[in-house]
C-alpha cells in the first residue's frame, strides 16, 4: 500500500458523470479508480456530486410559489437516480476500492431512508462525500452541512454526526464539501480532528476557488486535494424537462480547476481546466509537520484561553421514540 514515512501517491479525479444515470456512472466510476490505482495512487478522490450528477443550470420548474409537472418529473428522475447509502452502488464502490488497494472518497448524491426506517418511502437527498477503505469497507461520510442558493431547492442540509475523519497509514483524512469551506466554524471543527489530507470536492470552477484551497492549505496546514468536474451541455440527456433552462448557458458547464496544493499553499499539481484528467502527485508527508513549526491552527496558534468552540456531532432526528422515566 505505499511508504508512509517517503509519502503517499494521491489521484483527484476530474471528470464528468453520465448525467441522471447512476449506474452508467458508477461503472464509469469503477474504471477511472482502477485507472489511478494503476498508476500507483492509493488516496483517490472524486468530485461533488458525481453519481448521478451535480444539476447545473436546471431549475426543476421551481419558481416562488409554483412549480411545474416537468420539473417534478426531472426531479423524481434525479431521485431514483440518487445512492440509497447502504446499497448496491456502494458494494460496487467498495469492490472497486479493494481491488485498487486505495482508498476513495467519492461525491454522491445520496438518497436517505425515510424517519421510519430503510423500507420507509423518504424523499429527501443529501449531498455527501462517502469513504472506503482499501480494504472495500465503507468507512463513513460526510453529509454537506449548508447547501448553497438554489442547492436548497434539492438537498437537505446534514447535522454534525457526519464531521467525519478517517485514519489511514498516511493520516487522517476528512474535509467538507464546496462552499461549505467558507463556513469558518465548520473549517476549525475539521482542523481540530487532526486532518493532514483534507479533501475539497467542489462545483465552483471560478478562479477565486483556487484562493479558497489555497488559504485552506496555510490555515490547516494540510494537504488540500480539490475535485471538480469538466462537464459540457451537451452531455445533458435530450429528454430532459429542464433543456428549455440550458438554452441560454455556455456549451463548458464546469471547466474544473482540480489541483493539489501543499501545507503551504503551493501546487504540487493543477489547477487543470477545460478536460477531463486524473491528476496525481506524491505528496511529501513530512510536510505537515514541518510547516507547522511556526503556525499550528489547533496547537499553539489556538489561543484557548480565548477562543473556544463547541461541535454537536449528535444526530438529529425530526421524532424520537421512547417512554417517560418510570412509565
Amino acid at each position: 500500500m505505499g511508504d508512509a514515512a517517503n509519502g503517499v501517491e494521491v489521484a483527484v479525479v476530474q471528470a464528468a458523470p453520465v448525467i441522471m444515470d447512476r449506474k452508467a456512472t458508477t461503472e464509469k466510476a469503477v474504471d477511472l479508480i482502477a485507472r489511478a490505482a494503476a498508476s500507483g495512487a492509493r488516496v483517490i478522490v472524486f468530485p461533488e456530486a458525481f453519481i448521478p450528477a451535480y444539476p447545473r443550470g436546471l431549475t426543476f420548474g421551481a419558481t416562488v410559489g409554483n412549480r411545474t409537472e416537468g420539473g417534478r418529473a426531472d426531479w423524481l428522475r434525479y431521485w431514483q437516480n440518487a445512492v440509497p447509502v447502504p446499497g448496491e452502488t456502494t458494494e460496487t464502490i467498495g469492490e472497486a476500492a479493494r481491488q485498487a488497494e486505495a482508498y476513495v472518497a467519492m461525491g454522491v448524491i445520496e438518497r436517505a431512508a425515510g424517519e421510519g426506517g430503510p423500507a420507509a418511502p423518504g424523499g429527501t437527498l443529501y449531498c455527501t462525500i462517502l469513504y472506503f477503505g482499501p480494504d472495500g469497507r465503507l468507512l463513513g461520510k460526510h453529509r454537506k452541512l449548508k447547501p448553497t442558493a438554489s442547492e436548497r431547492l434539492i438537498w437537505g442540509e446534514g447535522d454534525g454526526s457526519t464531521l467525519t475523519a478517517v485514519d489511514t497509514p498516511y493520516g487522517r483524512m476528512g474535509g467538507l464539501i464546496c462552499w461549505e469551506n467558507y463556513m469558518p466554524l465548520a473549517r476549525m471543527a475539521m482542523y481540530a480532528k487532526g486532518i493532514g489530507l483534507y479533501l475539497a470536492p467542489t462545483a465552483d470552477a471560478r478562479e477565486t476557488w483556487q484562493a479558497t484551497i489555497r488559504h485552506i492549505a496555510l490555515e490547516g496546514r494540510c494537504f488540500v486535494l480539490g475535485c471538480n468536474q469538466f462537464v459540457t451541455k451537451s452531455m445533458y440527456p435530450n429528454d430532459l424537462a429542464g433543456q428549455a433552462d440550458l438554452a441560454a448557458c455556455p456549451e463548458v458547464m464546469c471547466r474544473g480547476g482540480s489541483a493539489i496544493v501543499d501545507p503551504q499553499g503551493r501546487y504540487v499539481a493543477g489547477p487543470v481546466y477545460d478536460r477531463e484528467e486524473i491528476i496525481r502527485a506524491r505528496l511529501d508527508l513530512d510536510v505537515i509537520a514541518a510547516s507547522r513549526f511556526d503556525f499550528d491552527v489547533v496547537g499553539h496558534y489556538a489561543r484557548p484561553d480565548v477562543f473556544t468552540l463547541t461541535v454537536d456531532e449528535r444526530p438529529k432526528r425530526s421524532v424520537e421514540w421512547g417512554r417517560e422515566p418510570g412509565r
